[in-house]
């Protein structure tokens, strides 16, 4: 069978009935042994039972290791003594999980775990029904699932809760990657897996961007959950609630936030943003009277674009 996502291109996918597909599911961690638990449990109880779990460890940490090894499914365990990051850690897993053969491919993090013991199943009924190359659940909350993880934006407005879509409602061409997502292996190899270069932040924006110029059909389904620490809070409102400027709340996450912000707007497909950015941070730096964050913001945007992706 030849899945075809889209008009006019085709995701490779191997032949095999829907009863013999080969799941895998891939998670990163580092140094986060009990959260790590939470979400390899919450993966066991999935209805459709995964076929080979790619746990990587990014700490090559001997108490992760134990939680893997004890946690019942079939794992693969990767330990990197260098730490890859969200990035290099998922592009490693991602390949891991290719080369043992999956059709599809499911990815998770250790701090999120699936809303729902149906979670994995509805995806996959999803992608085959709509003949999808990735199908996302929704990020909610993990304190408050009726709320968003991540503001999504419609149209001009941000919409920060579940409440604001219907139940059964289909977002194509929207994907909150990694949290969740499930790619056809094929799809992979027709866009490729992170780039390690990114380590953290952007990473999912980067892979999202390729889906999109890929022509394959991709989105998001409100069946499915996937519960996740709250990332909205990031967000700050300006002009009165009608824009919203990323302000991590320490510098190391504001240092791979913007930086690769910069290289991605770069890109092929995201170049109409710069100058948008550019409106929005000059605003919201200078509404604050902060003209050293500003100065930050514009070294690290121009360092991206250059491709200088040095570590802080």
């Amino acid at each position: 069978m030849t899945a075809r996502p889209g008009a006019d291109s085709a995701v490779p996918a191997r032949s095999a009935p829907a009863a013999a597909e080969f799941v895998a599911a891939v998670v990163v961690t580092r140094y986060r042994a009990g959260l790590l638990r939470e979400s390899l449990a919450a993966i066991a109880e999935q209805t459709r039972s995964l076929d080979l779990v790619v746990v990587v460890d990014n700490g090559a940490d001997p108490e992760t290791e134990e939680v893997v090894r004890g946690c019942g499914l079939p794992v693969a365990y990767v330990p990197s003594k260098a730490n890859l990051g969200g990035a290099g850690g998922f592009a490693l897993g991602l390949l891991t999980a290719l080369a043992r053969g999956a059709d599809w491919i499911w990815c998770a993090d250790d701090d999120g775990r699936p809303g729902s013991a149906d979670a994995l199943a509805i995806l996959l009924e999803e992608a085959r029904r709509r003949d999808l190359a990735e199908v996302s659940p929704a990020v909610v909350d993990k304190d408050d699932p009726l709320r968003l993880a991540f503001p999504l934006r419609r149209g001009v407005r941000w919409k920060g809760s579940v409440s604001d879509f219907g139940r059964d409602e289909f977002l194509p061409g929207y994907a909150s990657l990694f949290n969740g997502a499930l790619f056809r292996a094929g799809t992979l190899e027709a866009v490729g897996v992170p780039d390690l270069r990114l380590f953290i932040r952007g990473d999912e924006t980067e892979v999202h961007r390729r889906l999109q110029r890929s022509g394959l059909r991709f989105g998001t389904t409100m069946r499915a959950t996937y519960l996740h620490p709250q990332g909205g809070d990031e967000f700050l409102p300006i002009l009165g609630g009608r824009l919203a400027a990323q302000y991590p709340n320490d510098d190391v996450k504001r240092y791979f936030t913007y930086r690769n912000r910069g290289y991605l707007m770069a890109q092929p497909g995201m170049r109409w943003l710069f100058p948008l950015e550019l409106v929005r941070f000059g605003y919201f730096f200078l509404s604050r009277g902060d003209l050293r964050g500003l100065r930050t913001w514009l070294g690290l945007t121009r360092a991206g674009r250059r491709e200088r992706f040095r570590r802080p």
